[in-house]
């Protein structure tokens, strides 16, 4: 049977639970967030979420700790809490505030750790205590029936809110969007707990204006649950109007109001290759990863199929960067995913999935997922892969990627595009009819040159 507490600290059951329940929905909610925000600027591999999430469960149990060790002042310090935790959320995970980070602060390895320690954690920090805290004023005739139900509501708010944030308004509204519903879940919060007084309304407006300030965003940039995106004038001499369409902080793809327009090097590159030096026409060609939709723009001689696992990126480049819809056929999901399960079967396959400037998502790097392009391709296909490598190919990423691709598809055409940068664009090309195949160097002992150049002219 319930009993309420102390007259002088009690509050409904109900609100308490409320409470409980929103700092679940707004701490895992943070949480979806930061990962979110660091995608742009370090990729989303398993060695940034990992310690990410490492980070955060420790932030949390050290506010488990401190809300244990409070006696007195319950309700107060609880909406304390949640009004620091939303000033914290709404400022600090703000797009704004996190590209300026990134910015200044470098390497991104000091960006990320203060991201995560002056933002992300003391979030955790903060709302990790209030369940030890609230239990307090919980009186059941068994404390684990009390801790078991603040408990559940903690946990079943962060379920709902993971879901929530990520499959709803991320999606639909925007990151920014996501941010200020968390702010504005522990104001509410905070104003049960705290009461309509004049001092925490004012503060509690005073964080809702800021956090709605600074999370509004020109209506050119869009911000989805997969990226940010944004078209921006840029200065090219000779070009008319010339236009970026950036993904994650990186330019994907540019295009100006020239006749005919202008594309970047490594889009102007690839169509030489398919239109010049493999002479298509009327074929099928598959392109995983959207980017500016510049590879078959006004290109009425093959037939275009985009993947790319976010909807939003077509209306974004119709809108905004094309400004005329896109040539081809569009289809919203994972690469990997639909190489592997498609019955059709496409003359040219090309590769230009990335997260951010020089991250390809893990899994679309792996020996798995190459031999799942040649699936998708016919008898006689060919693959590209833009890849961002460093210019010498000399580091261990670039020579084991490569090493990778040329173990499913044997010798491949490499080019490197800016050779004297330190990051270039870097072209693979390889064939379906190719195979990897037992090679033997030639040496002064023994030499078979004029054996193999004799089999090849045959």
């Amino acid at each position: 049977m319930l009993k309420t507490a102390d007259p002088a600290a009690s509050m409904p059951l109900r609100q308490l639970y409320l409470i409980v329940f929103i700092e679940g929905f707004c701490s895992l909610g943070a949480e979806v967030i930061a990962l979110r925000r660091l995608v742009p600027h370090v990729g989303s591999a398993i060695l940034v979420t990992a310690p990410t999430i490492g980070f955060f469960l420790l932030a949390l149990a050290l506010g488990y700790a401190a809300g244990g060790r409070v006696s007195q002042d319950y309700r107060r310090i609880v909406a304390r809490n949640f009004l620091l935790s939303a000033l914290i959320a709404g400022l600090g995970l703000a797009g704004w505030t996190v590209d300026l980070l990134f910015k200044h602060a470098q390497p991104s390895l000091i960006a990320y750790l203060l991201f995560v320690g002056a933002v992300l954690c003391p979030i955790a920090w903060l709302l990790g205590q209030t369940v030890p805290i609230l239990t307090n004023l919980m009186h059941h005739e068994r404390i684990g029936q009390a801790s078991g139900q603040a408990l559940y509501a903690s946990t079943l708010g962060s379920f709902l809110g993971s879901l929530a944030l990520s499959l709803g308004l991320m999606q639909w509204l925007g990151v920014s969007a996501a941010v200020v519903a968390c702010s504005l879940g522990l104001i509410g919060g905070c104003l049960v707990l705290a009461g309509r007084t004049p001092k925490m309304a004012l503060a509690s407006l005073l964080t809702v204006a800021a956090t709605v300030a600074l999370n509004l965003h020109a209506p050119a940039t869009a911000e989805t649950a997969y990226a940010d995106y944004s078209v921006t004038p840029v200065q090219l001499p000779g070009q008319d109007h010339p236009r970026a369409f950036t993904v994650n902080q990186s330019v994907a793809s540019l295009i100006d109001d020239s006749e005919p327009p202008h594309y970047t090097r490594y889009i102007r590159h690839l169509r030489q290759i398919l239109l010049e030096d493999l002479g298509f026409r009327e074929r099928d060609i598959l392109v995983l990863g959207a980017g500016g939709f510049t590879l078959s723009h006004r290109e009425p001689l093959n037939r275009y199929t985009y993947v790319d696992i976010d909807p939003a990126i077509r209306e974004l480049a119709e809108q905004h960067f094309l400004k005329i819809g896109i040539n081809g056929r569009f289809i919203v999901d994972d690469a990997r995913r639909y190489v592997a399960g498609t019955s059709e079967r496409f003359d040219a396959v090309l590769v230009d999935v990335y997260s951010s400037h020089t991250a390809i998502p893990s899994h679309l790097i792996t020996e798995h997922f190459w031999a799942d392009t040649r699936h998708a391709l016919k008898p006689e296909g060919v693959l590209l892969a833009n890849l961002i490598l460093d210019g010498k190919l000399e580091s261990p990423y670039a020579r084991n990627l490569l090493a990778t691709i040329e173990r499913v598809y044997g010798r491949c055409a490499v080019e490197v595009l800016h050779k004297g940068r330190p990051l270039s664009n870097v072209e693979v090309m390889c064939f379906a009819s190719s195979h990897p195949a037992h090679t033997q160097p030639y040496t002064d002992e023994l030499n078979r040159a004029d054996l193999d150049r004799l089999q090849t002219a045959q």
